[in-house]
């Protein structure tokens, strides 16, 4: 007996449509399961091998097993280090010497050099109007002219006085008035002989002349201003070019700065430097700032301008101190200090004063005596009296 099989309202019927469709579903929802598994597994990777290849620096956490982090550690021992001071500074002409108008002065007619050229000593900068000091020399000239032939006239008159004498015709007093006459006008000779040379020593300065050889640095003067003893300075001239970096120092510095010593100068917007020598040291020091003056002496060279600003490096001797590299000396608000390897193997907080950097190293000046464990790197992630497992650099 066939049994009739009826369908609730709630139910579907099942087809070969819908077994298609929950087969698609599934392998959706599989594939979806595969590429989440990949992501996490990429994820996995990455974050193991970080924490495997973390770079040179050391993160020492203990283990789960308890046992204590390994921390690497040097010895540095001491060296004899080159110690340098770094100032700053600005150049100057070591030796500068302002021109100005010497004599009367005038009107000028031309100006003969520029900022920048060399001059010989007596060489002239600027040519003075002397049409009216001309005219005063060739007078002068002409009365020397007249005092000689005065001169020449009261030698005659004496010469015929004394031989007149003889014969009775002129007395021992005529010959005593004569011969005066005579030397009076020699000396009026003389006078107008001086006269003449002293306005000729004026005329002479009445050009403005160089008062040394050397590099004009500045020219303050045009043609036809009129000039004069209150005209101050027209010209500024370095001495033989040579010029110097007044470079600032502090008092600690400059007490170990001392003359003769030498000096690396880089002046700023160039790559070049000069080498000079430190000829003076400031025997005051600045009451504001705290700081002292160190004059080192340069050559002239053409990127060496003063008003400029530089940059020197001063030899300052040498000193025998540890040498440690940058990743073992850290700071806080306390200031530099390192981890040193003590008794039972725990780490020691040892406070430090660090001095000249140099490519190879920081130069401790106190605190260790180089002779010490001193944790190399890491020294971060440590604490005061943690106990560590030391190893040599490369056994890590």
């Amino acid at each position: 007996m066939e049994s009739e099989m009826t369908e609730g309202p709630d139910e579907q019927p099942v087809t070969d449509d819908t077994v298609t469709e929950n087969q698609q579903d599934g392998a959706r929802f599989s594939r979806k399961q595969k590429i989440l598994a990949l992501i996490a597994g990429v994820i996995v990777l990455c974050l193991a091998y970080f924490m495997l290849a973390g770079g040179e620096e050391e993160r020492p956490f203990a283990s789960d097993d308890g046992q204590a982090p390994t921390v690497t550690v040097i010895t540095p021992g001491t060296a004899s280090i080159d110690d340098e001071i770094t100032a700053t500074g600005t150049l100057a002409a070591r030796r500068e010497m302002p021109v100005g108008v010497v004599g009367e002065g005038g009107r000028v007619v031309s100006v003969q050099v520029e900022p920048g050229d060399w001059v010989s000593a007596g060489q002239t900068l600027a040519v003075i109007d002397r049409n009216v000091q001309n005219q005063q020399a060739q007078s002068a000239a002409a009365q020397i002219d007249v005092a000689k032939a005065d001169a020449e006239l009261a030698q005659s008159n004496l010469d015929r006085a004394l031989k007149l004498v003889e014969r009775g015709f002129i007395s021992q007093a005529d010959i005593d008035r004569l011969t005066a006459t005579r030397d009076s006008a020699i000396a009026q000779v003389k006078v107008a002989q001086a006269q003449y040379r002293e306005l000729l020593a004026r005329n002479a300065r009445l050009n403005i002349t160089a008062p040394a050889a050397g590099l004009v640095l500045t020219r303050d003067v045009e043609p036809g201003q009129v000039v004069g003893s209150g005209s101050g300075v027209l010209f500024s001239i370095a001495r033989g070019g040579q010029m110097e970096l007044l470079a600032q120092l502090g008092e600690t510095a400059l007490a170990s700065v001392k003359a003769g010593v030498t000096a690396q100068v880089t002046p700023v917007g160039t790559d070049k430097t000069f080498e000079g020598q430190v000829w003076q040291v400031s025997p005051i020091i600045d009451e504001a700032n705290r700081q002292g003056i160190a004059r080192i002496a340069l050559d002239y060279a053409p990127e060496l301008r003063p008003g400029g600003f530089a940059t020197a490096r001063i030899a300052a001797g040498s000193v025998v101190a540890p040498m440690l590299p940058e990743s073992a000396i850290l700071s806080d608000d306390k200031g530099s200090y390192v981890y040193v390897i003590g008794k039972d193997n725990k780490t020691v907080r040892r406070s430090v004063t660090t001095g000249i950097v140099t490519d190879k190293g920081i130069a401790v000046t106190s605190g260790i005596k180089g002779s010490e464990k001193i944790v190399l790197r890491a020294g971060a992630f440590l604490t005061e009296g943690e106990t560590v497992q030391p190893v040599a650099p490369g056994k890590e």
